[in-house]
């Protein structure tokens, strides 16, 4: 499979572009949280980042990548969540517009948070075939550029700050694993690559619902299976891995492990209860499957990559 992964001084590059519009989010312990899963944990909390999720990093990456000319144009998506945000901010600050395509059963509290950020929000049907489709009539009409969610170098790159950050402000402290959620794969992608270059030594698992376990299928087979009718609590994590996130993803992730709904749940009360911040569903994901692989992870050092924190909390219910 030939392909061109990010390199170092693509990320590093990336970094310094970004830095000026992105927080350098924080990174919490909590000794009840290590007394319970008998882990010395560290968490990289991108609940706290612009737009409440690490997406805002691959974004800003890349619209700040575009030419001129391109960023006239303005740029277009598809995407229920994260990158609608995300996107609709990134252009916003540098003078770009932005047309995004949501589903037509999107909450309207994120088509109003993408709305509230500048950009026009196109709706469709709520398929993966309507959803780019649209996004073709689009950029045919608009004569935006598409920006990609995740399947995309100069989002992985973005994306894989988050993990360079852990590592620069951990250096003294050598991560034995560092652990990321995984959906379409970018974040995943991003980590893996930041920690192929900076800390070779730290191991790296892809953390996945049991619902929607694709990537964790993909995993296993070497092949590439799509996401199909998938039924979990973390709806930030239903995509399918794409061309450009799988490679990496076989490369250089040591592991994908999945956990089930009840389990993220408890992972997301103790969070919420322990450390007093709040996190969706999907960036409980991680420390769920810490709990339940704890032989594995006795007495390591872990870096967990909590991924956002917009959660409807109407649909939570402990």
């Amino acid at each position: 499979m030939t392909y061109k992964e990010p390199s170092l001084q693509d990320i590093q590059a990336a970094h310094s572009r970004i830095k000026p519009y992105i927080h350098k989010t924080p990174i919490l312990t909590s000794k009840s949280l290590d007394q319970l899963s008998g882990v010395e944990l560290f968490f990289k909390c991108e609940n706290f980042q612009k737009v409440g999720a690490f997406k805002a990093r691959g974004a800003m990456n890349g619209v700040l990548s575009l030419t001129k000319e391109e960023l006239i144009r303005g740029v277009c998506t598809h995407s229920s969540g994260n990158h609608a945000q995300a996107l609709a901010l990134a252009a916003r600050e540098n003078g770009s517009n932005a047309f995004i395509v949501m589903p037509n059963n999107a909450p309207v509290v994120k088509k109003n948070a993408v709305v509230g950020y500048g950009a026009e929000v196109i709706e469709c049907e709520p398929t993966l075939q309507a959803r780019e489709s649209t996004v073709e009539t689009v950029m045919k009409e608009k004569g935006a550029v598409f920006i990609h969610p995740y399947n995309d170098y100069n989002i992985i790159a973005g994306q894989a700050t988050a993990a360079k950050e852990v590592y620069e402000t951990l250096e003294k402290i050598e991560l034995d694993y560092i652990l990321a959620p995984v959906g379409g794969g970018g974040l995943l992608s991003g980590t893996a690559l930041a920690t192929k270059y900076i800390s070779a030594s730290t191991k790296i698992i892809g953390c996945e619902p049991e619902g929607a376990n694709d990537a964790y299928q993909s995993f296993q087979t070497k092949q590439l299976v799509p996401s199909e009718n998938p039924m979990t609590i973390a709806d930030g994590l239903l995509t399918s891995l794409g061309d450009k996130t799988f490679p990496i993803i076989i490369n250089h992730v040591d592991d994908i492990l999945t956990v089930s709904d009840i389990e993220i749940m408890e992972a997301l009360k103790l969070t919420w209860e322990r450390m007093k911040i709040i996190i969706e569903p999907s960036s409980a994901v991680c420390l769920a499957v810490v709990l339940k692989n704890k032989t594995l992870f006795k007495n390591k050092k872990v870096g967990i990559i909590i991924s956002g924190g917009n959660v409807e909390l109407s649909k939570i219910k402990f």
